[in-house]
């Protein structure tokens, strides 16, 4: 089945068995958010709620939070996918036409990037009167601002060269006919609307609701800095993307969108937005930024509308975010031929852990290579990287481990770059966009031999660890031993001191890295450990060791790395649904499904 439209891809979910249609009224106020997240935790299917109470149009959730729904959205595994890719990209420099016979798959891709202008858009068979207000736009969270376009595509051009950029940036709804815009930095869309600041020109913007998933993988997708979104759609889909003129303003839309909002971004006003549950799993704090005006909404005939929900992993993010980087994530090895992969983790908001395992040629090359990931395009806003060598797998978070208690020295292998940019949503510096960033080198020494834990010491200090662990510190109340390497504990308070305490007993040995958490991350599940830890600490303020001198400039460490990624006041709320929502889809959870 061709796939040109979400309309489309919820009817080939339907004859796949991979879409409930719920015709009970569900609130899209925080009702509809607490119907998904459990129905995603549970393995369901997508849901189309087809009685959205206050709007006339079906509300799509979950529509790719699977990763059998990414299968079928792009024909095959996105692993298979980046793999072909990279394997021709490498074998067709310089070109040759025998390469591009023998990969007959990715050409016919290539010659699809190239969008196609159409006369028929089915996003403009409706051009109305309508306003945000009758459309079923959803409150995700209690302490939300308000009712949010969680998945708008926002068309921007370059004032200077034309060039367009496709990006998801949450709008919160101040009207019928207004709306925020989160340009987060290091994002396309705010690149442009700087550069039209810059020439005073008025600045047009699109925003497409319910797009196929080619064009929506393709938004979502961390593509350098000026590659176009819609011409990677045209490739992921394997079809050339149609677009046509907007109905008001002079640039080009997606012809087989749901909705779409055509407007102006003034260039000298803002407006506080926020707060907003994230995909850190916490609020984001409110701010002041750019507002959106509408000019006209235009539709096809009978639209759905999409939404998506992100918090506390795992959401839907983890599988468009999963999907996007085993397609692009091998084609670093184009300028970093040492890279043999790389991953974020979903469980740390992507940005707050990836690792990179490297081939070194030369002592100290996973450093260098490192370093230059963090001022490559978005992966700059990275701020915990760890290298490990060829051999280990970088999406293997056990693996991980074994690689930094075997090779991780932090005398060495340790820096902290303090205040540089950081991610707009990250919290922990108590600065927006600012913070500190840290590199573990786990790879294997080319030099002096490190001493490795054995794993009889491990064994016997987990027969001694919670005697010991309750004689250190009585303000501990859980722990667990991840990989025999990173040790979690939880605290209630105080958990810098606490993690002071246990970095510097000369009786725990063993861990390399010991961390506090709070109580409410179960530090038994990896998933929400992982979560726990990356996304509450800054490095600059948060990291300590068992030995911490100065030597001239530089800073010397030893021993037991240590972090205290306890919540602390000053933080955002981490996100909880109400108890009046999960006491409301309790009782009508068996209704849904009838």
């Amino acid at each position: 089945m061709r796939i040109y439209s979400l309309q489309d891809f919820i009817k080939y979910l339907d004859v796949n068995g991979e879409l409930i249609r719920i015709k009970t009224e569900v609130d899209a106020k925080l009702e509809a958010t607490e119907i998904s997240i459990r129905a995603l935790q549970k393995g369901m299917p997508a849901l189309l709620f087809e009685n959205v109470r206050g709007s006339r149009f079906p509300l799509a959730m979950n529509v790719l939070a699977s990763d059998k729904r990414i299968e079928l959205a792009l024909g095959r595994h996105p692993d298979q996918l980046g793999e072909e890719l990279i394997t021709f990209m490498e074998e067709a420099m310089p070109p040759k036409p025998k390469v591009f016979l023998k990969h007959r798959g990715i050409t016919k891709r290539l010659f699809s990037t190239l969008p196609r202008k159409t006369y028929k858009p089915t996003s403009q068979e409706v051009v109305s009167q309508l306003n945000l207000d009758e459309l079923p736009i959803t409150t995700c969270w209690p302490e939300d601002g308000g009712p949010f376009l969680t998945l708008p595509q926002v068309f921007t051009y370059d004032p200077h060269d034309g060039k367009r950029n496709v990006g998801i940036y949450r709008m919160q709804v101040f009207d019928g006919q207004t709306t925020g815009m989160h340009w987060q930095i290091q994002k396309g869309g705010g690149f442009h609307y700087y550069q039209a600041k810059k020439l005073g020109k008025e600045f047009e913007i699109a925003v497409a609701l319910g797009t196929d998933p080619a064009l929506l993988l393709a938004t979502v997708a961390a593509l350098p800095e000026g590659i176009d979104e819609v011409m990677f759609s045209g490739f992921l889909r394997g079809k050339r993307t149609r677009m046509v003129q907007g109905k008001t303003i002079s640039i080009k839309v997606p012809a087989d969108a749901e909705f779409i909002l055509e407007g102006t971004v003034h260039l000298t006003e803002s407006r506080m937005e926020g707060p907003f549950g994230d995909h850190f799993g916490h609020y984001s704090n409110a701010s002041e930024f750019p507002v959106f005006h509408i000019n006209k909404i235009t539709h096809r005939r009978n639209p759905i509308y999409p939404a998506t929900v992100v918090g506390r992993p795992p959401m839907e993010d983890k599988y468009l975010g999963n999907a996007t980087q085993q397609i692009l994530g091998p084609l670093i090895r184009l300028i970093h031929p040492e890279i043999c992969n790389l991953w974020a983790y979903y469980e740390a908001g992507f940005h707050n852990l990836l690792v990179v395992s490297v081939e070194e040629r030369y002592q100290k090359e996973a450093m260098k290579t490192a370093l230059s990931i963090m001022g490559e395009g978005q992966l700059s806003l990275t701020k915990c990287i760890v290298t490990v060598s060829e051999d280990v797998n970088p999406r293997d978070f056990n693996a991980v481990l074994k690689a930094i208690r075997e090779n991780f020295d932090p005398a060495y292998d340790f820096i902290m770059i303090p205040k540089v940019p950081l991610d707009t949503l990250d919290f922990t510096s108590y600065k927006m966009n600012l913070g500190s960033k840290m590199i573990i080198d786990a790879t294997k020494s080319r030099s002096a031999d490190k001493k490795i834990t054995s794993k009889s010491e491990i064994r016997n200090q987990k027969s001694e660890m919670d005697r010991l662990i309750k004689t250190i510190d009585n303000r501990i109340s859980d722990w667990n031993l991840l990989g025999e390497t990173l040790l979690v504990v939880t605290v209630r308070d105080d958990g810098r001191d606490v993690v002071n305490k246990l970095t510097k007993s000369d009786e725990l040995v063993g861990p390399k890295i010991i961390a506090a958490v709070s109580p409410d991350v179960d530090i038994h599940n990896q998933e929400q450990t992982i979560w726990g830890i990356f996304t509450r600490f800054d490095a600059e303020r948060d990291i300590m060791f068992t030995e911490e001198k100065l030597v001239g400039i530089n800073p010397i460490f030893k021993g037991k790395m240590g972090i205290d990624a306890t919540w602390k006041n000053g933080y955002p709320s981490p996100l909880v649904m109400s108890d009046e929502i999960i006491k409301k889809v309790d009782e009508r959870w068996d209704s849904y499904w009838k």
